[in-house]
């Protein structure tokens, strides 16, 4: 007979399709999950996965499986959530997914705010050069960069910010774009942007990027190696060497939003973890831009 640590076995693999990268989530390793997952196939005499050299692939049954599984798992975390939120302050662990922008600077301050205001929480923030996948409940809560038009999300925009041209203070600046030819330019690999909103190119007039990175913090460190390149304003104060160039030229704005799992709107826990995370960002991003203004 099955029990519900089968089923949190089976959820981890069936989200990441692999022995491997279920095993550092379930804190076992490979052999075990792949052990568990053969018991509660004999115990349901049935086959939940269809096995490859590529992974770990759902069959018809496995995926009824996983959604009700799913279901029942989003219930137990409301129970812990209510449990947990019954104190007046924020208990529990909560993992926050973000881009690494703003997961390298603005997510550290606001977290350890909101830390320091409710010791019993636990925070975690996922820094990742993609959007976090919340179906696989690799995060509990996600900033992203423009709102997801699939999936069971609850969307809310956090703010705008700005971004401009930066280069190093010491080197000439220019005074118009056609003075960046042969000036490297400094931005994402082409291929792995992961949101339109990201391509910077376009609003440049840049026909290529000679310095690359997936990573805003490794451009950043780029820039201080010389180039130009479109810079987070608030991400300006960590780079004082840094200074924006032809404002008037090129001048980007773009959102935060927080996005949900659909089922965690009836959590009073990740809806106040949710209400201070969104007043933080907002109160950060105005703060660290109004430093470079």
């Amino acid at each position: 007979m099955a029990n519900w640590d089968d089923m949190r076995v089976f959820l981890a693999v069936a989200r990441t399709e692999s022995l491997t990268a279920a095993a550092p989530v379930l804190r076992m390793d490979p052999a075990t999950v792949g052990r568990r997952i053969a018991r509660l196939e004999e115990s349901l005499g049935s086959a939940l996965f269809v096995k490859s050299p590529q992974g770990y692939a759902l069959t018809d049954l496995g995926q009824r499986m996983r959604d009700r599984a799913t279901e029942a798992e989003d219930l137990l975390s409301l129970a812990i959530d209510e449990g947990q939120g019954a104190s007046q302050g924020l208990t529990g662990q909560v993992r926050i997914g973000a881009p690494d922008g703003c997961a390298n600077f603005v997510l550290p301050q606001v977290c350890a705010q909101l830390q320091d205001q409710n010791p019993g929480l636990e925070i975690q923030i996922l820094a990742l050069p993609r959007v976090v996948n919340l179906s696989k409940r690799e995060a509990d809560l996600a900033i992203t960069v423009s709102p997801p038009n699939t999936g069971r999300m609850t969307v809310q925009r956090i703010t705008d910010y700005h971004l401009h041209l930066a280069m190093r203070a010491d080197l000439q600046h220019p005074t118009r774009l056609d003075d960046l030819r042969g000036v490297p330019v400094v931005g994402y690999i082409p291929d792995m942007i992961f949101d339109k909103e990201l391509d910077y190119l376009g609003d440049l007039g840049a026909s290529g990027v000679q310095r690359a990175s997936n990573s805003v913090a490794v451009q950043l460190q780029m820039l201080r190696q010389g180039g130009v390149g479109i810079v987070h304003d608030f991400a300006l104060p960590f780079a004082p060497e840094l200074k924006k160039v032809l404002t008037a030229d090129v001048s980007l704005v773009r959102s935060f939003y927080l996005v949900r799992h659909l089922v965690d709107r009836r959590s009073d826990r990740l809806a106040r973890i949710a209400v201070a995370l969104t007043n933080g960002i907002r109160a950060e991003v105005a703060r660290l831009e109004s430093l470079c203004a």
